[in-house]
């Protein structure tokens, strides 16, 4: 064997390794998947994986995201989260979700998305809709779409091919009203101020949608004393001035990071977790709210503008500590609902009010349920999710059996 095979095999040989991190079947259950897609590209070293988990309310609508940790089990999680997520908003898309496994910050984004899209180009958009996700913005969206030749591939395209762009900040907007409709409905009742004015909100993550929650918040008056970036946490007991920070949003190096903000305490990224407050925010990757973290929480109300943000054992030691939870899947569908708005051709106002009103009305008809029959708010998401797409899948004669 030539010193050259031997590396194409050594090559192969970690691809393998890499995208076979979990066996398929191990999450297979009766809502889905219907398909997981695993790709690679072997010129430019593309890993990928396209997960479509229930089509049963319309074609399967996500994100891509690149990230050097990306697993087929993740990218199921997250898949399955907007199969809920589209069920809960009332729209008809079901969920679907992808991934490229690279480090954002050193390979040429671009061209794999482009390599991306050659391989998931069957699928869409009749089975799968992309649309901007984590190190993944209108640019790379653009390339999907142009590499597919369907502008209906994916949503959150500049403006100047019809779209949305999530960096008008739809997602935070949503997890905004979210926020402020449980605020206002439950803050007295769990200990919060009695005006939102009054309040002092920490957020993890500070990019597509944590600077727009970020903004959402400060408009009300609300005290953002901490902010936080893979880089560090910047911390302001009087409050930090967003307009002034937002120069350090979606920081891509360490020289741009939110820790170089000048007026505040510079603390290690995780010390967010710990700083008292009253609302937490967690806008960056999932799963930080965990068994080793979750003793740190001092706020008494958590909004998850992330995906998958709390591990289900700690969202149970949290809610018997009082701590009320609204859920991934209710608070940051701003950005589906906005990307529906878009695939149907209608505008940014009209997507804004969409947002508004959607995520307002399931917000109540959540937290009022949820404390009538002293459940969390997941719970009772979840089950009006689960029905509407069992209802279906039913209809179309593939209900559970």
């Amino acid at each position: 064997m030539s010193a050259m095979d031997a590396k194409t095999v050594l090559s192969t040989e970690r691809v393998i390794q890499a995208m076979d991190q979990v066996n398929v079947s191990s999450f297979l259950d009766s809502w889905g998947p219907e398909e997981v897609i695993q790709v690679y590209d072997p010129i430019t070293q593309m890993q990928g994986v396209l997960v479509i988990d229930n089509t049963a309310l319309g074609p399967g609508k996500g994100g891509i995201r690149i990230s050097s940790t990306v697993t087929p089990l993740e990218v199921f999680r997250l898949a399955r989260a907007m199969t809920w997520k589209c069920s809960l908003a009332g729209i008809p898309f079901g969920g679907a979700k992808s991934g490229i496994r690279a480090d954002p910050y050193t390979i040429n984004k671009l061209k794999y998305v482009e390599e991306f899209a050659r391989k998931v180009a069957p699928s869409t958009p009749s089975r799968y809709i992309a649309a901007p996700d984590m190190n993944v913005g209108e640019k790379e969206i653009a390339t999907f779409v142009d590499t597919v030749g369907d502008l209906q591939a994916a949503t959150g395209k500049p403006s100047k091919l019809g779209g949305i762009p999530h960096e008008l900040g739809t997602t935070g907007f949503g997890v905004g009203v979210a926020l402020e409709t449980a605020f206002e409905m439950i803050g007295d009742s769990i200990g919060l101020p009695s005006d939102l004015a009054d309040t002092r909100v920490v957020i993890q993550g500070f990019g597509n949608v944590g600077l727009w929650i970020a903004k959402y918040l400060e408009n009300k008056g609300a005290k953002i004393v901490a902010l936080n970036d893979y880089w560090g946490t910047i911390y302001n007991i009087e409050g930090i001035d967003i307009s002034k920070a937002e120069k350090h949003a979606y920081a891509t190096s360490e020289k741009s990071s939110i820790k170089n903000y000048k007026q505040g305490t510079v603390l290690g990224r995780d010390a967010i977790l710990g700083i008292d407050c009253d609302i937490f925010v967690p806008c960056a990757v999932g799963d930080v709210i965990n068994e080793g973290t979750w003793p740190s929480i001092k706020a008494k109300m958590i909004v998850e503008g992330a995906n998958n943000a709390t591990r289900p054992i700690s969202e149970r030691q949290l809610f018997e500590n009082g701590v009320v939870i609204i859920p991934d899947f209710l608070a940051n569908a701003g950005g589906v609902i906005g990307s529906y708005v878009e695939y149907k051709n209608g505008n940014e106002e009209e997507a804004f009010a969409m947002i508004e009103s959607k995520i307002k009305k399931n917000t109540e008809l959540v937290v009022r349920d949820a404390m009538d029959r002293k459940l969390t708010p997941r719970q009772v998401a979840l089950e009006i999710a689960q029905t509407r797409v069992l209802d279906a899948m039913e209809k179309q004669g593939r209900g559970r059996q």
